[in-house]
Order: C-alpha cells, then sequence, then structure tokens
C-alpha cells in the first residue's frame, strides 16, 4: 500500500495516518437474522463527534464481487473493509469507515460498503432492495460493482434502480398527491454514478474505433425503439440509471494477478505482486473519487456534517422499520427540528459562557452590560446560523431569543442587586463617624444644621467619587437622601440659632436638593433605557445581516442543485435527440423548462424581502414586549415615560 500512496500525488500523508482517525471500519446499519435494520451506536457515536462535511462514497453489486477492496483502497490501507474467499458473503448489513479527506481540507470521507447483493443465504429480494435505496439515500456517489462486462445480464442485475421510485419518495404525502410526485425530481437529490467493471478481459473497440470507459457505459445503456413489452423491460433499467443519476463514469478493471489462488488473498499481496494496468485503474479510480465526489447535501442544497448524517441514517432506517417509505421531504423536517435544537443549546452555551465572564464582575456599568451582551448575543446568533437550517418561520431563533434575553434580564437583575449590596455598604462605611456624631448629640445644639448639612454634603461627595458602583448609584443615594430627610428637618428644627424665615430657605434649599437628586436618578434610568434600545438596534441589525448572508447562501445552494440537474436533463435530451427518441425528447424538454422556470422564480425573486422580513419583524417586535413582562424593565419604561 505504501507504493501505491507514494505514487499517487492524490494521496496525502494524512490519509496514511487515518488509524488516530477511525482505525477499522465498524457496521453502521446491521442487518440481523430476521431481516430487520439496526443502526449501531458504536457508529452513530463515531458519527456524533464529526461535526466537518462529509462526502460519502457508497459501494454497492452482487455479493463477491471485491467491492470491499476498492472502499480499503479509497481508506488509503491495504486492508480493513472484509475481503473474504470464499463463495460466502462477508458484509452484513452496511459497514462504515470515516476518513480525513485526502483532498478537501476540514471535510471527512465516509466510506459505505454494503451487503452483496444476490446472496444465496439470504434469499430476500425485499432486504436487497433496501439495502440498495439506503446506499443511495445516503451516498453523494454510488459505486456499482460488476464482473466481467456491461451486457444485458449485468444491466438486469441492476434492476433495483427501476423500483427506487417505489421505496423513495420526495415530497410528503401532505405536499402533493402521490401520482404527482414526477421522476423528473429525483435527479436533483441523487447521488452521482459510477459503474465499476471487475476482471475486464475485452478490448475497448466498438464498431473497430477504440472508445473510452465512458463511451463503454453509454453503449451499454443505449435504448432499443419499440413499443413491444420486451423492448420495454430492456428499456427500463437503463432508462432509470440515465434519468434519475445527475451524472454517470465508468472504470473497467483488469484481472489483478493472474492466478486464482492469488486472487483468494489480495489483503496479503503487495503492489509488486499486482497486475501494473490493475494498480494504474486504481489509482486513477481513486483520484476521481477523491477529486469528484461531492460533499453530502440535503434537498435544498444543505451540506451535511457527520452528526447531520448520523441522524439521517437513524430516520431513515427508523422509516424502513416501521413498514413507510423514505422522504426526503419528510427526512429534511426531521433532520431540521433535530438540528435546529441542537443550534440553540450549542449556540445559547456560546452566550452564557461569555456572560458568566461578565458576571463575575458585577456590578458593572450599564454600557459595559450591554456592549457584552451585544458582542455575545451577535456571537450566539453566528453559532446559530452555522448549525440551523430550515428554519423558516423563525421559531427557533424565537427561542433561542428568548433564551438570551431570559438570561441577559436575570443578569441585569443581578447586576442591579450587586450595585445596591455595593452602594449601602458604601454609604454604610461613609456614615460611619457622622452617625456617631449623632449619636453624641453634637447636631443637638446651635449651628448644628450647618455641621450636620456640611458633614451630609461631604459624605455625597465622596460616595459620587468612588468608581464603578454599578448602575444603581443615583437610585441608592436618593434613597439614602429620603431616608435622612426627616433626620435633617429635626436638626434644622432644633438649630434655635436660625431664625423662621431662614428656616424656609433652608427647608426649600433641602427639597431642592431631593428634586435634584430624583431629577439624577431619573437621568439614570434614562440613560440606562436609551443604552439598551441602541444595543437592541444594533444587536437587530446584525442579526438581519446575518440572516441575509444566510438565505442567500442557501439560495445559492438550491440554484446549483437545479443546475446539476438542468445539466443532466439538457445531456440526456441531447442523446435522445440523436439516437431518434422524439417522444422522449420532449417529454425531457418539459421537465427542463419546468426546472428552468423554477429556477428563474429562485433568482428573480427578492427572497430576503418576500421571505425573511414577514418572520423577522415578529422577532424583532417580541424584544420590548418580552422586557415588559419584567417588572425592571416596567420601571425603566415608567421612568421613560416620566
Amino acid at each position: 500500500m505504501e507504493a501505491y500512496c507514494s505514487q499517487s500525488t492524490s494521496v496525502p500523508q494524512r490519509i496514511m495516518s487515518c488509524s488516530k482517525y477511525m482505525s477499522a471500519p465498524v457496521c453502521l446499519i446491521e442487518n440481523d437474522e430476521n431481516g430487520k435494520l439496526h443502526v449501531r451506536k458504536e457508529a452513530k457515536d463515531i458519527l456524533d463527534g464529526i461535526g466537518e462535511p462529509v462526502v460519502v462514497v457508497s459501494v454497492v453489486g452482487l455479493y463477491r464481487t471485491g467491492k470491499s477492496y476498492l472502499m480499503n483502497r479509497l481508506a488509503g490501507k491495504q486492508s480493513g473493509f472484509a475481503l473474504g474467499n470464499t463463495v460466502e458473503s462477508k458484509t452484513k448489513g452496511i459497514w462504515m469507515w470515516c476518513v480525513p479527506h485526502p483532498n478537501k481540507e476540514g471535510h471527512t470521507l465516509v466510506l459505505l460498503d454494503t451487503e452483496g447483493l444476490g446472496d444465496v443465504q439470504k434469499g430476500d429480494s425485499k432486504n436487497d432492495g433496501w439495502i440498495f435505496c439506503l446506499a443511495v439515500l445516503l451516498s453523494s456517489t454510488l459505486v456499482y460493482n460488476s464482473r466481467g462486462t456491461i451486457d444485458n445480464n449485468a444491466v438486469e442485475n441492476l434492476h433495483y434502480v427501476a423500483e427506487l421510485t417505489e421505496q423513495i419518495k420526495i415530497k410528503s404525502a401532505e405536499a402533493v398527491d402521490e401520482e404527482e410526485e414526477e421522476d423528473s425530481e429525483y435527479v436533483r437529490f441523487f447521488p452521482s454514478f459510477i459503474w465499476v467493471v471487475r476482471d475486464f478481459n475485452l478490448d475497448l473497440e466498438i464498431d473497430g474505433k477504440k472508445v473510452t470507459e465512458d463511451d463503454y457505459l453509454e453503449y451499454a445503456l443505449q435504448l432499443k425503439k419499440g413499443v413491444s413489452k420486451k423492448v420495454s423491460d430492456y428499456n427500463l433499467p437503463r432508462q432509470c440509471i440515465k434519468h434519475y443519476f445527475p451524472s454517470r463514469k465508468c472504470f473497467v478493471f483488469p484481472l489483478p494477478v493472474n492466478s486464482q489462488e492469488d486472487m483468494t488473498r489480495l489483503e496479503s499481496l503487495q503492489d509488486q505482486d499486482l497486475a501494473q494496468q490493475f494498480l494504474e485503474v486504481t489509482r486513477h479510480f481513486c483520484d476521481h473519487m477523491f477529486v469528484n465526489s461531492a460533499v453530502k447535501t440535503l434537498k435544498g442544497g444543505h451540506i451535511v456534517t457527520g452528526q447531520m448524517f448520523g441522524r439521517l441514517v437513524e430516520i431513515y432506517v427508523d422509516t424502513i422499520s416501521s413498514g413507510e417509505v423514505p422522504c426526503l421531504d419528510n427526512a429534511v423536517v426531521v433532520l431540521a427540528s433535530q438540528e435546529n435544537q441542537a443550534a440553540i443549546q450549542k449556540a445559547l452555551k456560546v452566550y452564557q459562557r461569555g456572560m458568566e465572564e461578565v458576571k463575575n464582575m458585577l456590578p458593572i456599568s450599564i454600557e459595559k452590560l450591554t456592549c457584552e451582551h451585544q458582542k455575545f448575543s451577535s456571537l450566539a446568533t453566528s453559532e446559530f446560523m452555522k448549525r440551523s437550517f430550515k428554519d423558516e418561520k423563525m421559531e427557533f431563533l424565537k427561542k433561542l431569543e428568548e433564551a438570551v434575553y431570559n438570561f441577559y434580564v436575570d443578569l441585569m437583575e443581578e447586576n442591579e442587586m450587586a450595585s445596591e449590596r455595593k452602594c449601602r455598604e458604601l454609604l454604610k462605611d461613609l456614615l460611619s463617624d457622622m452617625n456617631k456624631q449623632l449619636q453624641d448629640g453634637e447636631y443637638s445644639q446651635s449651628g448644628g444644621y450647618e455641621l450636620y448639612c456640611r458633614d451630609r454634603d461631604a459624605i455625597v461627595e465622596q460616595y459620587r467619587r468612588e468608581p464603578n458602583k454599578g448602575v444603581r448609584a443615583e437610585a441608592v443615594l436618593e434613597e439614602f437622601l429620603k431616608e435622612r430627610e426627616p433626620e435633617a428637618k429635626g436638626i434644622l428644627c432644633m438649630d434655635n440659632k436660625l431664625t423662621e424665615s431662614e428656616k424656609q430657605i433652608k427647608m426649600g434649599k433641602e427639597n431642592e436638593a431631593l428634586l435634584e437628586q430624583k431629577y439624577k436618578e431619573e437621568e439614570e434610568k434614562r440613560i440606562k433605557s436609551e443604552q439598551m434600545m441602541e444595543t437592541e438596534k444594533a444587536r437587530n441589525e446584525d442579526k438581519l445581516k446575518q440572516l441575509k448572508e444566510k438565505f442567500e447562501k442557501e439560495l445559492e445552494q438550491q440554484q446549483q442543485e437545479m443546475d446539476r440537474a438542468i445539466e443532466s436533463k439538457l445531456k440526456e435530451q441531447e442523446e435522445m435527440l440523436k439516437k431518434g427518441f422524439m417522444d422522449q425528447a420532449e417529454n425531457l424538454k418539459e421537465e427542463i423548462n419546468k426546472l428552468n422556470n423554477e429556477k428563474k422564480r429562485l433568482h428573480g425573486g427578492d427572497i430576503f424581502k418576500d421571505y425573511v422580513m414577514p418572520f423577522l419583524c415578529p422577532l424583532v417586535e417580541m424584544v420590548p414586549n418580552f422586557f415588559m413582562q419584567r417588572s425592571m424593565m416596567k420601571s425603566l419604561a415608567k421612568g421613560l415615560r416620566r
């Protein structure tokens, strides 16, 4: 294997260290003795740990045709998936091997080796159909492996393709009547198709002319003219391959070794023991797969991560086990709900972790608190956007907003309480000397009022000089002055040095000072409210920007999905016209027009204005309403009204 890797520039060293990633394949979908399919927890746990996008390659084919050997090569290993050396099928269910993608940094290559179709020991064609169906549903590239030549028998062995429309639905029953679902939809969501022919010993010639492997495949898939049942049966699997898969490619492998004995021990053979031409085709095959196999996407162009892929496997297997037909629409809805809920939790943790650091600094100013709230709520929204999808009514984004505001409002209340505690403790310390003078009667004599006012004003001045008192500084000071008001009036009345008119003047000044302090408290509330409103305005602008970017990206993904389908249909139409199948070409023209009209609708409409804004406005309006539910925010609103 080292020789193979050193000769291929598309298999860098990182794939050779894949043992650190996943040392060997594990069973992903188990096929028990009763023919029931189950997802293995061990495999699901592995996928749950993969947060990056996945490129999924599945191999299907008759048992004992060497499927596992190709998958081992894609994994960069000599062995791994069981090859077996008898007529007994070694692979049961679907086995998985996750390795770092050799060409796409930050991506995982997921290899799926399926149990051989047509296993005589199993004798269950329905089970074979579901295995094939799952391979199609789960992969971004589907490899069909066969032996010998692509003759009519080989094509007929691929009859599972003709059954796909019975085993896979695109739209849910609520969305469309069953008879209205069109075959043209499948090409938008199905994987690329690669036919691998093993032990090929013919010359690649047609009518005496050299042809490519792809030409050979297209020649084998040519349709016959006629309306008889025999012709229809002949054409059906070929039409389905052309109709359902967006792209097709072929590789023909010569015999790897000369002796039958060596064929049974391929795992143990070194590259020097294998035929040079076989190694060259193997390298070419691996290079093509690494470069051209696309990232797995869902309907709508949503990129699938390892975590999402694990959930997708469970959804499809559970559907099949319940006797239902897997539906792409339903799978996306269920997966979106799960992923969006997980996105809320992850985003909320980002916000809470950031604000926990703020919590340790309480009390802090409203400017600092709102600034930190804006920063971490923006990060939380960004984290949510990364993972969420198909949140069309913004239901999950609203839930995140509510959770963030709950935490924020609680933190503001804690900040106020911390500020109040600090301010009261500060005033208590500053008042200790003055309280002693009061107890000693130093203010209960002639001139005591002036002395009292001087000491009290000094305390207020010193209090105001103290930094970091928090958002309740002026409110606590006002309460302090109110509490001392009867005391000040009593001292004023006892000060026999003052005339009655002087007392009235002093009393007026006392009331004036209280009114001024009241104004300062209201100003404190106003500044706090304005700061919060400015923060919310900035947050909403940031949220609008992030939503716009997300929807533009999703629109681009949908258009790419549409382009791929249109390109495939145009090629198929061109081929039908060349071969004289005018009716089929006309039908394809209608399908292409339909796809083009849908593309124009996507491209021409203002998706952000027409789709995002109607759902975003209630989200923005929710913010003040949510705050008004809390007593603290009610008091702020009351202060603003004054």
